[in-house]
């Protein structure tokens, strides 16, 4: 990442006077903080420096409930401790990060404490909007030391575009950024080799258990195969397996159940490809605690995750509820304050969810119009909209918890959420890293892809990339074509 340093020892008691030719100084904008509190923190052993103007917008934005409000008050409380524990220091001169408790900043904290003149152009005013004196303090404090790199901070693409436009080093807040490039996510997939047999089959150990078939596989590709990883052979027998154990080059891969045959069929629903059906020996399977699923719209995501839900809840009582919540970020206008309860309010958001029940509804051919509507009743008593803005504080005990268009939510919002869960509570995360809606997010830096990352390789999580789109020909041809 750009903001690491490739200095990782340097020490923060070096005197300030060596300090300004082998350390940075990282000029730091609002929505960086408002974005990540702790980024204060996550500069190594470089200086971070904050305009008065920061600190400002940091006041404008602290009223209010809003992440980004609780954001800008954590970060206002980080300034106070790291003030408060050297009385009487001279904040222009700078003073140590240390000893907050979050050890990776090592450097100093600098405060603008006096006006700088700088001769930013006359198209830019300095004295207007808040960015332009951010760059006009970055401008000075380049002019001030030019042997020292000087670099701004934010989140802001006009604003980098800009500070470029005047030969200024920008850059964008990297640290909570998981992957440069989306196309190496894990997967959750993986095809194996035509000769995988030949290579790994000589001292092969099988063995049946619980209905599944076990293979005790040693080889060059058990070393790179993940816990809880599908993977798949086609050939005249197809092989589709999941790596229930990795050591070394040892790998223990469980015959998966085939979700695509009727009398397996989940709340009348079934797997139409391999991605479905991987997806759902997770969501099927309640030793899985956590449960990650990408892909395009109308790859099923929702259909399966509710199908699997009604089959565990209302069938198997293995949760006594569904619990459905979602961002609710507009892909258009806003429209206004909606009037009822909680779950009232959310439902304009929950079209997916009432999409799918009918879908879901229509599966039981034999039951008529009136045991259909009966059915609709029971599964809507049994389903509970919940909007994020109540989650914080509270412990879901026995719930299939299912979080809708997660690409939207920070990684700070996605482990607020994932930690709600108690005893016996499945979460299952869904969304689409290619239609991110919220400000400021990108596909590396969603919580989703976050989620995805962090919780790869854990026993008890799981995660499929769904490849193909099933809604209709029509949805897929767009898909391709628009």
């Amino acid at each position: 990442m750009i903001q690491r340093s490739k200095q990782p020892g340097q020490s923060s008691a070096t005197p300030v006077v060596t300090r300004l030719h082998t350390t940075k100084l990282f000029v730091i904008d609002t929505n960086v903080l408002m974005h990540d509190p702790t980024s204060l923190f996550r500069f190594d052993e470089h200086d971070v420096f904050l305009p008065m103007v920061t600190l400002e917008e940091l006041d404008d934005h602290k009223k209010g409930m809003s992440e980004v409000a609780r954001n800008a008050r954590q970060a206002s409380r980080y300034l106070e401790e790291i003030i408060a524990r050297t009385p009487g220091a001279d904040l222009g001169q700078g003073i140590p990060l240390t000893g907050t408790g979050i050890r990776q900043g090592t450097g100093n904290l600098l405060l603008q404490t006096e006006a700088f003149d700088a001769a930013v152009p006359a198209s830019i005013p300095a004295s207007g909007k808040a960015d332009n004196q951010i760059l006009a303090v970055v401008k000075a404090l380049q002019e001030r030391d030019p042997r020292r790199q000087v670099i701004l901070v934010t989140k802001d693409i006009n604003m980098r575009i800009k500070a470029r436009a005047l030969g200024l080093a920008a850059e964008d807040y990297f640290n909570d950024k998981v992957l440069e490039d989306t196309d190496l996510l894990y997967t959750g997939v993986r095809a194996l080799p035509a000769d995988f047999w030949d290579r790994h089959g000589k001292e092969m150990e099988s063995w049946q258990q619980s209905g599944s078939t076990f293979y005790r596989v040693r080889g060059p590709l058990c070393a790179s195969l993940t816990i809880n990883e599908f993977v798949w052979l086609e050939t005249d027998k197809p092989f589709h397996a999941l790596v229930k154990e990795q050591s070394g080059k040892t790998a223990i891969l469980q015959t998966i159940r085939d979700y695509s045959h009727q009398k397996n069929s989940v709340w009348g629903v079934l797997a139409r490809n391999r991605e479905q059906n991987f997806a759902l020996n997770l969501l099927m399977n309640p030793d899985i605690d956590c449960v990650t699923l990408l892909g395009q719209a109308g790859t099923g995501k929702t259909l399966l995750t509710l199908a699997a839900g009604l089959a565990q809840t209302l069938e198997d009582k293995l949760y006594t509820e569904i619990i459905m919540t979602r961002v609710t970020v507009p892909v258009g206008e806003d429209i206004g304050f909606l009037p009822g309860t909680e779950e009232e309010k959310m439902n304009p958001w929950m079209g997916a969810l009432e999409d799918n029940l009918d879908v879901l509804n229509k599966t039981d051919d034999d039951a008529g119009d009136w045991g259909r509507a009966a059915t609709r009743d029971l599964i809507r008593s049994r389903i509970k909209v919940k909007s994020l803005n109540f989650m914080r504080g509270r412990t879901f005990i026995n719930k299939f918890l299912i979080i809708d268009e997660a690409q939207n939510l920070t990684p700070k919002q996605m482990k607020t959420l994932i930690t709600r869960a108690g005893p016996g509570t499945k979460v299952v995360c869904l969304g689409n890293i290619a239609q991110i809606d919220t400000p400021y997010l990108t596909e590396g830096g969603s919580g989703l892809t976050y989620v995805v990352d962090r919780m790869k390789g854990w026993t008890h999580g799981g995660h499929v990339t769904l490849a193909r789109g099933e809604r209709s020909r029509l949805a897929d041809f767009a898909g391709e074509r628009l």
